[in-house]
């Protein structure tokens, strides 16, 4: 079973290519012989997790690929780590704004993603789809939601992998704001490949993909 989460609109935007293309990969990959579920997040600091929590206990997931919007970029994100800080510059759809604030108070200052990020990239690489290997997912709700579910992972120890995943601006959006952009058929199918090399493959790839600075 793959979980996909995508978030709800939010910073005043009408819609959210996160939960688009979240959807769409839950579709392609039922209509293939997959079993797959997509679900939608409030873009609320605590709210979001909770939801995220509830999913992970109804559908017992193999995989959970958590999909947010990277504005601005103009490649598929694969996260490498999550932060235990929320530091909001906006608030949430919820009037929240917490600032320097522990997402799990007393937990792990970090955790790392458990999916083969490099295999990821390298078949993503091969399908002509444009991704990179992020080594930051902000202290926004991505990064929050990011945290959550990786810490709920390692507190129950079943073997789930999971991870985050930024897609880029939909072309809609891209115009609006004179940014990079990606069709949402792209965003779909590269979540697809990213959630059948997850749940195909054991250990990752070293290959270099890490940030210069």
């Amino acid at each position: 079973m793959i979980l996909l989460t995508g978030f709800e609109p939010f910073g005043g935007e009408t819609v959210n290519p996160s939960w688009e293309a979240a959807e769409r990969a839950a579709g392609l990959l039922v209509s293939s012989g997959g079993s797959a579920v997509a679900v939608q997040l409030p873009c609320v600091f605590g709210a979001s997790i909770k939801v995220l929590a509830e999913a992970v206990r109804t559908h017992q997931p193999d995989v959970v690929l958590c999909v947010g919007q990277a504005g601005g970029r103009s490649e598929v994100s694969l996260e490498r780590v999550a932060i235990n800080v929320d530091d909001a510059r906006i608030p949430d759809n919820a009037g929240n704004q917490p600032i320097d604030d522990p997402v799990v108070a007393g937990a792990p200052a970090a955790y790392f993603s458990t999916l083969p990020l490099k295999r990821g990239l390298a078949a993503l690489s091969d399908a002509g789809l444009p991704a990179s290997v992020s080594q930051s997912a902000g202290t926004y709700v991505c990064n929050h939601v990011f945290y959550g579910l990786m810490h709920l992972l390692a507190e129950h120890d079943g073997g789930t992998r999971g991870g985050f995943i930024h897609v880029p601006f939909s072309p809609e959006q891209a115009a609006a704001h004179n940014a990079p952009g990606l069709p949402i058929e792209q965003m779909a199918a590269a979540l697809v490949i990213i959630a059948r090399t997850s749940a195909a493959t054991g250990a990752d790839l070293r290959i270099a993909a890490g940030a210069e600075h």
